[in-house]
């Protein structure tokens, strides 16, 4: 049903402090991540792409925060969400979202896929007709 609109209120503010409880976390990881590397140590793959991850959302923060400290400049945020859909940082999106960006990945995997079998088959008629 229609939730009220002090529950969506109360709803949004938990968001957006879980996003920032989150990317706290991963600033505190990145910065031990960060000391490691200062001293020698060499990060895995993984540790390595949560260090840029989470520094990439360092630097998104920042035109967030003009949305999250100006008042009612929240209401403008969808419509540069459209226009940057990069611009929220990653731990403030909700499960659609990724879910959305899942299946857009993988349509566009299934899509390569389609075209390199095609492909195949096509060199491989081809290679059959030359040598025949």
């Amino acid at each position: 049903g229609q939730r009220s609109l002090r529950q969506r209120v109360v709803d949004e503010l938990k968001h957006y402090y879980n996003g920032f409880h989150l990317l706290w976390i991963d600033t505190k990881v990145a910065a031990r991540m960060v000391w490691r590397l200062l001293h020698g140590q060499v990060l895995t793959r993984r540790e390595r792409r949560r260090l840029l991850r989470t520094c990439a959302d360092l630097f998104r923060l920042v035109p967030f925060l003009v949305f999250v400290i100006v008042p009612f400049m929240e209401f403008l945020l969808p419509v540069f969400l459209k226009l940057f859909p990069e611009m929220l940082p990653s731990t403030f999106e909700t499960e659609s979202k990724k879910e959305e960006k899942q299946r857009k990945k993988l349509n566009a995997k299934l899509e390569l896929a389609k075209f390199l079998r095609e492909t195949i088959a096509e060199m491989a008629k081809r290679n059959k007709a030359d040598t025949g």
